[in-house]
């Protein structure tokens, strides 16, 4: 089990929802979350004043599923988010030990299938 967690700008998030779906992911989790890597934030004008902002708004989508189907989620998320600019994101993939769905006590891969 797997647990695959993307990180991305907030103006791609209906793309990667739909790229996600089309991929056969059967749940997930988006949270608004901000952040920042390599740029270090950004600097805005607001009424002639300049401020910097270090935390960026980003989205941030969780998915669990079997193992084998992790690198096809992936991919869906790098088409669907890349824009091709800094500040695009950063996908983790990490082990699962377990998952139980509390309705029923499945667990793995019948927890996460339809």
């Amino acid at each position: 089990m797997k647990l695959v967690t993307a990180i991305f700008k907030p103006s791609r998030l209906d793309a990667v929802i739909d790229a996600l779906s089309d991929a056969g992911a059967t749940g997930m989790t988006v949270s608004e979350v901000r952040g920042y890597g390599r740029q270090r934030g950004k600097t805005e004008v607001y009424r002639g004043a300049e401020y910097e902002v270090r935390l960026l708004p980003k989205v941030k989508i969780e998915v669990a599923c079997p193992a084998s189907e992790a690198d096809r989620l992936v991919e869906a998320i790098i088409q669907a988010a890349n824009t091709g600019t800094i500040g695009d994101g950063k996908i983790f993939i990490h082990d699962l030990d377990s998952i139980v769905r509390i309705r029923t006590g499945e667990r793995d891969d019948l927890a996460v299938s339809g």
